[in-house]
């Protein structure tokens, strides 16, 4: 039955739990449409099974109050916000749906940001804790958490790809963070770290299932304050296109000590980009986030700090990844940094890839731009002249027992270095593996 809470008695009973000094605001099975709603500390708000969350169709009904946020300036509204607190969770195998359809919140640009709310905004809490919940059709973001501490993310499923920027898990600068045994259907990326104000660090991904449109799991782009400490382990990225695994510093912090292990990539475009660039765009300050976007979906770099980061210490380890798509420009493992700043020490071992093949000679002798202050997507490069590994402004890169393979003949070789200094490969094979059929 719609309409038989809304969000006032919703937040009637999160704010007398907050009064008594905490407790469970339990959501009562049915359809509730709401507009923002506001978590207080020390309250538990609990959707049990057949309860269910409507987000409102009229952007009248979510509150512009939450603007103390990074990335996003301008875009502050939410259906459930929590702001400079401590001690919340969201619980339950009830539904949080935005109902956020491109009919009800057109992405018109410019100022669409202003209309489209995303699922939850958390902006400077501790202790903050997701379980259990689906989550469903946001209007852009799905959970936005922002300069926050102690988050644990488990069990969770979310299906939103029904509008632009349908992004799953985006968090800016937290600290002390668990995913786990959560799926995640996306149209943006799915797992989304990003680093405005301060570095995002001590990171635990684990068991989940991802699939998105763009990238599986991203560090970046936002990467100003950088990534220290970051783990994703047994893990399936399914259907994922643009890529799956994104590691990028542009904008002058540093990204160091992450380890990606035991990964199964099926139905992949990449499927690995690893990019240190020098866009240098500061997005808290409100003319770099008034970013403009050119017609081929390129972001133009409107000013910020000219300085390059560091990109090091990454190992990636115990990999299978089918890839597929018919465009060229998405496939391959892209490791790069820029003239004079190199991506280091970096470690590839146990990789298993299977690419579509098909390139010719002529794409062979393709010319890859440097492209330092362009927005990082790998496919923005063009065909590269490798089918397998492009490797250029690197230094102490391993790989260890590292398989690559082609379904179809591919006229470009399988490795491609230049400015590559301290290159080692062991126990592994570059292999051309012909067949006639999918298997």
């Amino acid at each position: 039955m719609i309409g038989k809470m809304n969000n006032l008695t919703i937040q009637q009973r999160i704010d007398a739990c907050h009064a008594q000094g905490g407790g469970v605001a339990i959501v009562p099975p049915g359809e509730h449409v709401c507009g923002t709603l506001h978590l207080r500390s020390n309250v538990e708000l609990h959707l049990p099974a057949g309860a269910s969350i409507l987000g409102s169709l009229d952007p009248a009904e979510y509150s512009c109050e939450a603007r103390n946020a990074s990335e996003l300036l301008h875009r502050s509204r939410s259906l459930i916000v929590a702001e400079n607190s401590s001690n919340i969770a969201i619980t339950g195998h009830g539904v949080i749906d935005g109902r956020g359809t491109p009919e009800a919140f057109p992405a018109v640009r410019p100022g669409d940001e202003l209309e489209r709310p995303m699922l939850m905004r958390f902006v400077d809490c501790q202790n903050l804790h997701l379980r259990d919940v689906q989550l469903r059709n946001s209007a852009s973001w799905g959970c936005h958490f922002i300069n926050c501490d102690q988050v644990r993310i488990e069990g969770i499923a979310m299906n939103s790809r029904l509008n632009r920027n349908n992004d799953g898990l985006d968090l800016d600068g937290c600290r002390d963070v668990f995913i786990s045994n959560c799926r995640l259907v996306t149209g943006d990326d799915a797992i989304c770290p990003k680093s405005t104000v301060r570095a995002t660090e001590n990171m635990v991904v684990t068991n989940c299932i991802l699939s998105s449109n763009t990238a599986a799991f991203k560090l970046g782009t936002s990467s100003a304050a950088g990534f220290r400490n970051i783990t994703l382990s047994n893990c399936v990225f399914r259907d994922c296109r643009m890529g799956a695994i994104k590691l990028l510093c542009v904008d002058g912090g540093v990204l160091e000590n992450v380890l990606i292990s035991d990964v199964v990539m099926d139905n992949v475009e990449g499927p690995i980009f690893i990019r240190l660039g020098s866009r240098g765009l500061r997005y808290d300050r409100a003319e770099d986030a008034d970013k403009v976007a050119a017609p081929d979906g390129d972001w133009t770099r409107v000013s910020g700090s000219k300085a390059t980061g560091l990109l090091r210490l990454i190992t990636l380890r115990n990999i299978r990844a089918y890839v597929v798509g018919s465009e060229l420009t998405a496939w391959g493992i892209m490791i790069t940094g820029v003239p004079g700043h190199y991506v280091q020490d970096i470690v590839l071992r146990d990789i298993d890839i299977s690419f579509p093949g098909g390139g010719s000679a002529a794409d062979a002798k393709a010319i890859v731009p440097e492209d330092e202050k362009r927005y990082p997507e790998k496919c923005f490069f063009g065909v590269l002249p490798s089918w397998g590994v492009f490797l250029r402004h690197v230094k102490d890169v391993r790989l260890e027992n590292v398989r690559l393979t082609t379904r179809s003949v591919d006229g470009r070789p399988a490795f491609y270095e230049e400015d590559a200094i301290r290159i080692c490969k062991m126990n592994g094979e570059m292999e051309l593996e012909q067949r006639t059929q999918e298997p």
